[in-house]
């Protein structure tokens, strides 16, 4: 029983991020912009969360009934941060029209040398100091209500900000089928022409889902330094903002899909972790494992690639005089 709710504690923290990264990228690409710079976003991100803690202070546990708010604090500035980090590459892409998937890659550079170059001037070496990362938590109170009880186990061994990806995905999931924002958004990814020629204003529209996707990118950077890992460094992030892109593709557009296939992968990263401790696979070098969420990536990518419901104007420059 121990090691279902461990499991299930750890897919759901390997999956928070990347739902929430893959939700940031459906706003970019929903409006037509592709935003390969998640990875960077989140890097960014990251060094926000982990740099903030330390100057507040909080280096011993909270929770999200505790008696601390700052874990939250830094999670919600890493946010802000990479909205505004995330401007950068959509006045590269929309206003002055630079290739989508060029501006997003050279926008990972940018973040990991900047965040290494800012740790080193801030902090004199090239990562964060070390903190507890035991303080995102879910109370709950005691009960002996078996089933009520087994809820509690898992939500108290895993992170509360899962709950904040279901809220998330939610969300989208109605702005993208059931407001005007969310119709407008559609149309200028699939027809900017015909969005354009109905008053739609493509370029304001897109600015606002590519700072959308910087905003929860952010989040997600910085709710992955403060569960998964005890301090930032350039390897933090490690992939998975580049895994939220496969999410996004994987999910089909869609934020319930994105849900589900965020899952799959944070799952797959829980299988990374724990198959050399198991004796069949004890002479495989342990290099092997870490390489296998990727592996599942490609192949989840392979097999859904005839099937893609990508909007159709991704990745297009605008051009207001076409028709």
């Amino acid at each position: 029983m121990d090691s279902i709710v461990s499991n299930i504690g750890l897919t759901f923290m390997y999956s928070t991020p990347i739902i929430i990264a893959a939700l940031g990228g459906l706003y970019a690409e929903r409006s037509g912009v592709t935003n390969i710079g998640l990875e960077g976003i989140m890097l960014v991100g990251a060094f926000v969360s982990a740099s903030l803690c330390y100057f507040l202070g909080l280096n011993a546990s909270g929770g999200f009934y505790g008696n601390s708010v700052i874990p939250w604090l830094c999670v919600l500035a890493a946010g802000i941060v990479g909205a505004l980090f995330s401007i950068i590459h959509a006045i590269a892409s929309i206003k002055y029209k630079a290739d989508q998937t060029i501006s997003g890659t050279a926008l990972n550079f940018l973040a990991t040398g900047l965040t290494v170059f800012l740790a080193q001037i801030i902090f004199h070496q090239q990562r964060t100091p070390m903190f507890n990362n035991d303080f995102i938590r879910m109370k709950l109170p005691a009960t002996n209500i078996p089933v009520l009880s087994f809820i509690r186990d898992v939500l108290c061994s895993t992170y509360s900000p899962f709950i904040l990806a279901i809220i998330l995905a939610l969300i989208s999931s109605f702005v993208m089928k059931k407001t005007k924002f969310g119709l407008r958004l559609r149309a200028c990814g699939e027809y900017p022409q015909a969005a354009a020629s109905m008053g739609v204003d493509v370029i304001k529209t897109r600015y606002i889902g590519v700072i959308l996707s910087g905003l929860l990118a952010g989040l997600a950077g910085g709710i992955m330094v403060l569960t998964a890992d005890q301090q930032f460094n350039s390897g933090t992030i490690h992939g998975f903002g580049f895994i939220a892109i496969a999410t996004l593709i994987f999910g089909k557009w869609n934020a319930w899909g994105v849900l589900f296939a965020g899952l799959f992968f944070g799952f797959s990263n829980v299988i990374a972790t724990f198959s050399g401790s198991f004796e069949i696979f004890s002479k495989v070098p342990e290099e092997a494992f870490f390489m296998l969420p990727y592996i599942l990536t490609i192949l989840a990518l392979i097999i859904t690639s005839g099937k893609s419901g990508a909007p159709k104007a991704v990745g297009e420059i605008y051009d207001e005089g076409k028709r």
